[in-house]
């Protein structure tokens, strides 16, 4: 039975009664992630790498106190142009904004529960949360792992953002069960390095081991999600030394001005951009590139098992 409170485009939902490879995304990256009008330009190139795959692209926000799987051109638009103006929507923000009728740009723990209702098994993103650094002690930790240890979706990205505790962020997904799949990789990535100096749960190198994987882990009855970590492009990477002390001195700066919580993210990510001289937000679009073409190779594998 269809949940009431969601919505999905015309065209999803054809591919999905057609048992059509679909790629769900988030709109985080759309209203938080970049500066427009370069948000509009990523969102409208990353569904493109989807459909060259092809898959077709859900792009996955809150609309007037609708969950959406599929946007159309306008609605992306106003993600990017309103940007940081629109709340950024975990788990605990959908029952809010639905009964207020407001927007919301999905994170990957709400994208994931949107897919889920949608019937979308496969979700591309840049990189995931995990335990924040100093998280043994402060218990920061986001959602996106609890989300992955409880929702069936597949969620390709480029590990986890390396402002994070990468150590403690696998240690909880290894605790609830989530297999963590290096694609073409022994070690796990660090969202901008493909160096992160700990290792993946499983190596795979094509798109049908994966979806083999993914279909076995389903039949067997789990009710978890998996995380397949593709390294961010060669030519893409940062340098992981500068990376490291650009992090420091963002998350320096962040404890001095007290930003904690949701916001930390957008605004370690913006430090670092502005550290690094642009090259993280370059890096940052090609990462996601790659991983929604690998999604759309994943999800059209699946659809053929």
């Amino acid at each position: 039975m269809k949940n009431p409170h969601l919505t999905v485009s015309r065209e999803v939902q054809a591919a999905l009664d057609g048992q059509h490879p679909v790629v769900a995304l988030e709109s985080t990256i759309i209203a938080h992630g970049m500066p427009y009008p370069r948000n509009v330009e990523t969102a409208m190139r990353v569904e493109q790498a989807v459909r060259a795959a092809g898959a077709v692209p859900a792009t996955c926000a809150i609309i007037d106190g609708k969950l959406h799987a599929g946007l159309d051109a306008a609605a992306i638009e106003l993600l990017g142009k309103v940007g940081s103006g629109i709340p950024k929507a975990s788990r605990r923000d959908l029952a809010y904004l639905v009964s207020q009728g407001k927007n919301g740009a999905t994170t990957v723990a709400s994208t994931m529960i949107i897919a889920h209702l949608a019937g979308i098994r496969i979700f591309a993103t840049g990189g995931i949360g995990g335990v924040h650094r100093g998280g043994e002690n402060t218990l920061d930790i986001s959602a996106d792992l609890q989300e992955l240890a409880q929702t069936p979706v597949a969620v390709v990205s480029a590990g986890a953002k390396s402002i994070l505790d990468l150590g403690l962020t696998l240690e909880y997904l290894e605790t609830f069960g989530v297999p963590v799949i290096g694609f073409g990789t022994d070690e796990f990535p660090a969202f901008f390095t493909r160096k992160s100096g700990f290792g993946v749960d499983y190596r795979l190198d094509s798109a049908q081991e994966v979806a083999q994987l993914l279909k076995a882990h389903w039949e067997l009855g789990m009710k978890s999600g998996a995380l397949i970590a593709n390294p961010a492009p060669v030519d893409h990477q940062l340098d992981p030394d500068a990376m490291q002390s650009a992090i420091e001195e963002a998350l320096a700066d962040a404890d001095r001005k007290g930003i904690k919580g949701k916001a930390i993210t957008p605004f370690l990510l913006a430090a670092v951009e502005k550290l690094t001289g642009g090259k993280s937000l370059e890096a940052n679009i090609e990462l996601v590139l790659g991983n929604a073409r690998l999604a759309g190779e994943v999800a059209v594998m699946l659809s053929n098992k």
